[in-house]
C-alpha cells in the first residue's frame, strides 16, 4: 500500500539531565496519538500514516514532525495544532506556515534526507 502522506513524529527519549531535552517529554507521544485519532476521525486511514520517529536532530524545536512527500518540517507542535495540520496540509495540501521549520528545509538536499 502506498500512502498519500507519511508523517513522522519525534518521540525520542533522553536522560532528564541532558540539556537538549527530548521530544517525548515535550509532548511528542501525545502529538502522534492525536494525529492517529484525527486521521481515523477524518476517514484518512490507509491514505495517511503517522509513525513514531527517533531523534530528528531538532531537539530545541520539539516536538518535531516531518511530512512526506515534500519533506515539510514542523517544530514545537502541540496536540492543539493537529487538526490544523491534518485539514490544511494532509487534506488540502497547504503546509501550516506558522509551524514550519523553513530554514531546516532549505538546508536539506531535495530528497529531504540528512547526510550521515
Amino acid at each position: 500500500m502506498r500512502f498519500r502522506h507519511h508523517v513522522f513524529v519525534c518521540e525520542n527519549r533522553r536522560d532528564p539531565s541532558d540539556p537538549r531535552g527530548c521530544c517525548a517529554d515535550r509532548g511528542g507521544v501525545a502529538v502522534r496519538e492525536a494525529l492517529k485519532a484525527e486521521i481515523a476521525r477524518r476517514g484518512l486511514t490507509g491514505l495517511v500514516r503517522a509513525n513514531a520517529a527517533g531523534c530528528l536532530d531538532v531537539c530545541k524545536r520539539g516536538p518535531t514532525v516531518v511530512v512526506y512527500p515534500g519533506g515539510v518540517w514542523y517544530g514545537q507542535v502541540t496536540v492543539a495544532d493537529v487538526p490544523e495540520i491534518v485539514e490544511r496540509h494532509l487534506v488540502r495540501g497547504e503546509p501550516v506556515e506558522r509551524l514550519r521549520l523553513r530554514a531546516l528545509e532549505e538546508a536539506l538536499p531535495p530528497d529531504g534526507r540528512r547526510g550521515r
